[in-house]
């Protein structure tokens, strides 16, 4: 798909969206009012982090409590990566924990504590990937770059009904938003778009009657909306099991701490079999003694798995264990451990059992 090849209805499209965002803009922590001044980069650079495959309602509290806990990224850099992994425990997606932690570290010791401005320099971040780097090059620095994030390929795949499916699809759907990208205020349009995406061309029941491109789109035109962008068929999901075991004494609960690498690396967790994405866990205990398995508590889906997960809690008097992984965490507290989503639901099933 040639780029000049729908320049008329580019510009139409590119005056319209920008319009609306005037008026319409979400309101949210990290931004700054359309046509204002820029953002904070720290705070346009956390925020992409933490959208990566999460929902802005999800984030917002966590973006506030790292902005108040860290508000630079130096103090950020010098903080320890088992705090970061604590504060972000519930998001999901524990790997941009550990890279957010590195590039705090690499811009505060390789680069004076100063972002890059250009999308090529913004590359080379740790965790810093194509979308990431040109959403904070468009937002927080003003440079002209072509940002596609989902919300963006759902409305540039409609508004010129792109019918290639994905993941093939995305070339041209850059190549669109390409075309509708302005020269100036790109971040203001990229933001505009990905409002667009969230709350009028939704994936389900999209409020056409309200949308400022409607005359524009092709999909609306042909009735068709919701069969856009043209998605693949789903793959079926493997089922991993797993068992998590439950060690208690004085009001403390046995936690250990995840290998470095690795699904959750280095997080506190509660000891389990050395389950992983490619294979079912050895359910043999961590310390010898009696069990009582209690099975299937807990259902999790991951991206290409789901994981059903025994909880085998110690029925013996003496625990005899002295790994250097293990922590005694007050159960009490145990909300302050940062513990994973898959973990703390394995928690809370068994505070609730015992009521």
């Amino acid at each position: 798909m040639a780029v000049d090849s729908f320049s008329a209805k580019a510009r139409k499209i590119s005056a319209n969206i920008g319009a609306h965002y005037v008026d319409n803009a979400r309101k949210l922590p990290w931004r700054t009012p359309p046509g204002g001044k820029l953002p904070n980069p720290y705070h346009v650079w956390l925020s992409e982090i933490m959208l990566q495959q999460t929902t802005v309602g999800a984030v917002k509290s966590y973006f506030e409590t790292f902005t108040r806990r860290w508000p630079t990224v130096q103090q950020l850099a010098a903080a320890k990566e088992a705090d970061v992994l604590a504060a972000w425990a519930g998001l999901g997606y524990y790997a941009r924990a550990r890279n957010l932690h590195k590039c705090a570290a690499h811009v505060t010791e390789k680069l004076d504590g100063i972002f890059p401005q250009k999308e090529s320099e913004l590359l080379k971040l740790p965790g810093v990937g194509a979308y990431t780097a040109a959403a904070i090059a468009a937002i927080a620095f003003g440079e002209r770059a072509v940002v596609v994030d989902a919300n963006i390929e759902r409305l540039v795949a409609r508004l010129f009904a792109i019918d290639t499916p994905l993941p093939k699809g995305k070339a041209a759907i850059r190549t669109a938003m390409d075309a509708i990208t302005p020269a100036e205020r790109a971040g203001d349009f990229a933001q505009a778009c990905m409002d667009m995406g969230a709350t009028i061309c939704t994936s389900k029941n999209p409020k056409c009657d309200i949308c400022p491109v409607q005359e524009q789109c092709a999909a609306f035109a042909a009735g068709d909306m919701e069969s856009y962008p043209v998605k693949p068929p789903k793959k079926h999901k493997p089922v991993r099991r797993a068992r998590f075991f439950w060690v208690e004494q004085q009001g403390r609960i046995l936690l250990a701490t995840r290998p470095p690498k690795g699904m959750l690396g280095g997080m506190r967790a509660l000891p389990d079999d050395g389950w992983a994405a490619g294979r079912d866990g050895h359910a043999n205990p961590p310390i010898a003694g009696q069990w009582r398995v209690h099975d299937n508590i807990v259902q999790h889906s991951f991206t290409h798995f789901s994981l059903e997960v025994d909880l085998a809690v110690y029925q013996d008097e003496k625990i005899a264990t002295n790994k250097d992984d293990n922590i005694w965490w007050p159960l009490d507290n145990i909300a302050e451990a940062g513990l994973p989503t898959l973990y703390a639901k394995a928690v809370k099933w068994k505070l609730k059992e015992e009521t």
